[in-house]
């Protein structure tokens, strides 16, 4: 997750973009392709930074919401899914939760198009069996708004 502010301008949209570009060197990955809408607020600098990174922007078509459907889902998902069931006082507590949220939605949240995998999840999930309900585990995130279950060892 970036950043949070009420009014992004192209100087914060920038930033952003520098600091993702720190994180992602600092973890050694690499990024071939940036989809982007043609809103005002990506000005030069922001593509610049980001073909720094090698990487390639592309442009969604003018007037065409469904040209960039991966991102329009997720902010739709992470809207019905959390912001719309919680109270948000101020930007801190909304970047903290939409930061759990994240790491929900990467790491445990099966997907469908990923054969019931998180994003995250390497290896196939096991064969759904008879589970001894003693060797179930419940995660609470988001004060018990999301709940993640795994088996215990």
């Amino acid at each position: 997750m970036a950043g949070v502010t009420a009014h992004p301008a192209g100087a914060w949209v920038t930033q952003q973009a520098r600091n993702l570009a720190t994180t992602l060197e600092d973890q050694g990955r690499a990024v071939r392709f940036v989809v982007r809408d043609r809103d005002a607020k990506f000005v030069g600098p922001f593509d610049e930074v980001l073909r720094s990174l090698g990487a390639r922007v592309v442009l969604t078509p003018v007037r065409s919401p469904r040209a960039n459907a991966f991102a329009e889902r997720f902010v739709g998902t992470a809207r019905r899914e959390c912001l719309d069931r919680l109270l948000i006082f101020n930007g801190r507590h909304l970047e903290q939760v939409l930061t759990d949220y994240v790491g929900h939605y990467n790491e445990h949240r099966p997907h469908r198009s990923l054969g019931q995998r998180s994003p995250q999840q390497d290896t196939e999930p096991a064969p759904v069996t008879l589970v001894d309900p003693g060797r179930l585990r419940r995660r609470d995130r988001l004060g018990g708004l999301v709940h993640e279950y795994e088996l215990a060892a």
